[in-house]
């Protein structure tokens, strides 16, 4: 919620505590100029509020007699709907606010519903817990979100000031196609004046817009939620990884996303296993691996991966207990060894070995070195 709209809506709340407040009144219980006060009622009007002004030197403005706000009628399924919409927003870092905000609509529903139904969903937020950590989501301004979804339905071009993640600045004319929320952030997918070449920004990253005269038409077969993805899974990062993975897509999808990793099927025709021992992994027998090769979807994947970091990727590797063949980079070969080692020295431990007896197998290794290196 944008400062502005806070205010007005808390120009409302005062004005519901009945009788005439004086524009200096309002100015100094709002920290606005007179003028801005005179704004806030002609937002009010707009909202269909029934505002009275009042003239002379006692004036000032009302609420119409008799206006009352209606009240919320809710069925316990749409409360609760409404709620958990809340919280699993605010969670997911898609709401376009401050958290106090969130909380402040948690409570102004609980306060208009219904004793009985407000008690038991206010122990529901005491009782719920969640298994998922809260993402930390960089929300973006709620004017900036609400302009570019209403000028992507009539689909007008907008001028946006965006800052991008080399902390470049510039202004740039772009045709919004669509809105995407994706881990814990907005983002905005749309072409260039041209219509030729697709980007797509941050919302967290668009500092100012203004929706300009014209029209265009999206293409028919433009899949927002597909670009977004497969931007992201091209954005150049520090480490380009390259691997061979013999499982199947579904499986894989389980531990590597789309914005994360890009999958291709690899034609059998080759034989990716014979790359050699020191660069291949095989699963134990008896263990999840023979399960994938007894899958008939199963072959060898190209997988492709951009990340500023890659101590990440081992364990995930360690996970999946697939075969696979590191292509580049020949760090990665490294932190696998490391982990490999350490996981071994860790089952080798005596259980019955006092606890400050056992070592930490990561200490004092060159791969372990390597490793706290390559995180930068």
């Amino acid at each position: 919620m944008t400062t502005s709209t806070a205010r007005v809506l808390a120009l409302l709340e005062i004005l519901q505590g009945g009788g005439i407040r004086t524009v200096p009144d309002l100015a100094a219980r709002l920290d606005v100029d007179e003028r801005t006060v005179r704004r806030y009622a002609g937002h009010l009007l707009e909202l269909g509020v029934p505002v009275d002004s009042m003239r002379g030197r006692y004036g000032g403005y009302r609420l119409a007699p008799g206006y009352r706000m209606p009240p919320l009628m809710l069925t316990d399924e749409e409360a609760l709907a409404v709620l958990l919409g809340l919280l699993t927003g605010r969670r997911a870092g898609l709401v376009t606010t401050y958290v106090a905000a969130s909380e402040s609509a948690t409570a102004k529903l609980l306060r208009v519903l219904p004793k009985a139904l407000g008690r038991r969903l206010d122990a529901l937020l005491e009782t719920a817990d969640f298994t998922t950590s809260p993402r930390p989501g960089v929300a973006p301004e709620t004017e900036v979100l609400l302009e570019l979804a209403e000028a992507a339905r009539q689909q007008r071009p907008v001028v946006i000031s965006y800052t991008d993640r080399k902390d470049r600045r510039s202004d740039r004319t772009v045709l919004p196609y669509g809105l995407v929320a994706h881990s814990g952030r907005w983002y905005l997918t749309g072409a260039d004046p041209s219509g030729s070449e697709v980007h797509t920004f941050r919302l967290d990253r668009i500092t100012a817009l203004s929706v300009q005269s014209g029209s265009f038409t999206v293409p028919a077969d433009f899949d927002p939620a597909a670009t977004v993805l497969d931007s992201l899974a091209h954005t150049p990062w520090t480490h380009d990884v390259s691997l061979r993975i013999r499982d199947s897509a579904q499986h894989l999808r389980t531990h590597l996303p789309a914005g994360i990793a890009t999958l291709s099927a690899i034609p059998p025709t080759t034989a990716p296993g014979e790359a050699g021992p020191a660069d291949t992994a095989e699963p134990r027998s008896g263990g999840a691996g023979d399960s994938a090769a007894a899958d008939e979807d199963t072959g060898w994947i190209q997988v492709r991966i951009r990340a500023e970091r890659l101590d990440w990727i081992p364990p995930v590797l360690a996970a999946l207990d697939r075969p696979f063949v590191i292509e580049h980079p020949a760090a990665l070969r490294d932190l696998v060894r490391a982990l490999a080692r350490r996981l071994d020295e860790h089952a080798a431990v005596d259980p019955g070995a006092p606890q400050d007896q056992v070592t930490d197998p990561q200490r004092d290794t060159p791969a372990s070195e390597a490793a706290r290196d390559s995180r930068g």
